[in-house]
């Protein structure tokens, strides 16, 4: 039989004590191991043979046993330039292909799925579905967090629409606003890990060709990541995932990796994008840390030598 001194006895009723006194706040639940999927930058379309790419990535991800998917964003290609005519059909292939991941999912805007902000689309402010208006009532919220197995995930709206150019990358003061709210309620151990579309930390103009002039704007990182990044400070983020740059990457900023994903449409169904086949990306949470992997699904663009940017 096992005994305890007193002494023994004692010390664990005491910590036991402490334990119990200590706020909820304090206390957060042990994550468990589980696999869940970032796939980004679908980019659906009837053209480039992309809807039979997106059914075989989502066939190929349900082969191997995630808990759920997270969506980066652009889901279709293209809300921005096109009449509601195009961009709802889209929308509607897309929801029916993604069927075959038999998931549950969440989504992340990406800019392609804001409608009508170029002029080209024949679109109007006050048109049904315009903006953000079709995402948010139809495919989910425009920002959310949600709890799973011990890990708050974060989802952010990274899509600014401008008048002048469209979009830009940015993270509203209202967002921002409930992500320090939301981060707050958070014991400091809790594990984190958020999903963004455009990138909050990037090298991406670091290897690609510099512009004949600076933007007036930025479309390629997320413009007032010095706010938010500070907003991560004193939690235990496991990662940041992103999309919109079509690339493998991860930069590690203050103890938090940023990890950028490939695209399941790769250079938009025309082949590899600076290195970068079709795919998406595994991430596993183990012992408190998030790994990831890459994997290619079997697509095979049809174009000539597969270009590559």
């Amino acid at each position: 039989m096992l005994t305890l001194s007193r002494r023994r006895f004692l010390e664990l009723s005491a910590s036991a004590g402490v334990a119990a006194s200590l706020p909820a706040q304090a206390l957060p639940p042990r994550s468990g191991d589980f696999t869940f999927l970032f796939l980004t930058d679908t980019h659906l379309q009837p053209e480039l043979h992309a809807t039979e790419g997106c059914r075989m990535a989502f066939q190929k991800a349900r082969t191997l046993h995630a808990d759920f998917a997270l969506q980066g964003g652009d889901h279709i290609f293209d809300g921005l330039a096109v009449p509601l005519t195009r961009s709802l059909p889209l929308f509607a292939t897309y929801e029916e292909t993604q069927q075959q991941l038999g998931l549950k999912t969440y989504h992340t805007i990406g800019n392609h799925d804001v409608l009508g902000l170029y002029p080209q689309s024949g679109m109007n402010p006050g048109d049904a579905g315009y903006g953000k208006a079709y995402f948010e009532q139809h495919v989910g919220p425009l920002y959310q967090s949600f709890d799973h197995k011990g890990v708050h995930f974060i989802v952010l709206d990274s899509i600014a629409p401008t008048p002048e150019r469209g979009y830009y990358g940015l993270i509203d003061p209202a967002q921002l606003a409930w992500l320090k709210a939301d981060l707050a309620k958070l014991a400091p151990a809790m594990p984190v890990i958020v999903s963004v579309h455009i990138p909050l930390v990037t090298a991406y103009t670091a290897y690609t060709k510099a512009p004949e002039k600076p933007p007036a704007y930025n479309s390629l990182s997320v413009s007032n990541a010095w706010e938010v990044l500070p907003l991560f400070e004193g939690h235990n983020v496991l990662g940041v995932l992103q999309g919109h740059t079509h690339v493998n990457e991860r930069v590690e900023w203050r103890g938090v990796p940023y990890i950028t994903s490939g695209a399941v449409s790769g250079n938009w169904w025309k082949g590899i994008h600076f290195g970068a086949p079709e795919g998406f990306t595994v991430c596993t949470v183990s012992g408190g840390k998030l790994t990831t992997r890459y994997e290619t699904y079997g697509f095979h663009a049809d174009v000539q030598g597969r270009q590559e940017a």
